[in-house]
């Protein structure tokens, strides 16, 4: 499946437009994580722990998103966006929206 952030993809043709499209993944952050981020705040740096689960989350919201397009019968989702948020409790949610189509 092809997945991209643009709304074409060069050399193909779309056939159809199929519907919009999402992911949705609300991930927990344990009380480790936390405070080994606190400190690299502190002392300066990246947290690795928070890059990880970041990642992690962006990774799962666009399989689920590709899942759902594939039911849709499509071939590709065009016009991606990752939004990430946090919520109370240190969860944090990460949504992928697009537009599955077939493409020729």
């Amino acid at each position: 499946m092809i997945v991209t952030t643009t709304h074409t993809i060069e050399g193909k043709e779309i056939e159809a437009y199929l519907g919009i499209v999402a992911g949705e993944v609300i991930l927990g952050a344990n009380v480790v994580r936390d405070f080994l981020a606190s400190i690299t705040d502190m002392i300066g740096g990246r947290s690795g722990a928070y890059e990880s689960k970041l990642a992690e989350g962006r990774e799962l919201a666009i399989r689920e998103m590709v899942n759902k397009a594939a039911k849709l019968g499509a071939n590709a989702v065009i016009g991606i966006d990752l939004d990430f948020e946090t919520l109370r409790d240190g969860m944090m949610m990460c949504i992928a929206t697009g537009t599955a189509v077939k493409v020729k």
